[in-house]
């Protein structure tokens, strides 16, 4: 499947564990974070100046990653995840 989100992120996504959140800062003066497929910034409150910002993404279980609802739901089986219960 050719796909312009797919960037190699195999290597690091693959077999993953996440939990849909709202967003929050990873560390301190952080702001925002963007789908690691389609870079749609995921912040609260979402970017005034972007309409397809959102408030709630999938994390992953390390705090790191961040994936849009829709990019979850075209990728998870291609990356074997699963969806940590909350």
């Amino acid at each position: 499947m050719d796909d312009w989100r797919l960037t190699g992120q195999e290597m690091y996504l693959t077999g993953r564990r996440w939990t849909l959140r709202t967003w929050w800062p990873y560390r301190e003066n952080w702001d925002h974070d963007h789908c690691d497929f389609c870079q749609r910034q995921i912040s609260v409150p979402p970017a005034l100046n972007d309409p397809e910002a959102v408030e709630q993404g999938y994390v992953s279980d390390d705090d790191y990653h961040w994936v849009c609802e829709d990019c979850f739901a075209d990728f998870r089986d291609r990356f074997d995840w699963t969806v940590a219960n909350t």
